[in-house]
């Protein structure tokens, strides 16, 4: 049987994140999601690829607190 596909709430469960992060890593850091209706679907075997490859990690430093534009 094949994996099924996760929800939004699975996969921040799955990877330990919010869902925020989640949506935040379809927006911009090209999360391997299909849009499926109204619902962000992934497959499992996707997601591990797309961690290992390390496009999840942080590649800017935080601004410091209090740095102004």
């Amino acid at each position: 049987m094949e994996s099924r596909w996760l929800s939004v709430d699975e996969i921040a469960v799955y990877l330990g994140v919010s869902r925020d992060t989640v949506y935040r890593w379809i927006d911009g850091r090209g999360f391997p999601a299909h849009k499926v209706g109204r619902s962000w679907k992934s497959k499992v075997a996707e997601i591990d690829e797309w961690v290992k490859s390390g496009r999840g990690a942080d590649k800017e430093p935080s601004e410091p607190e209090g740095a102004q534009e």
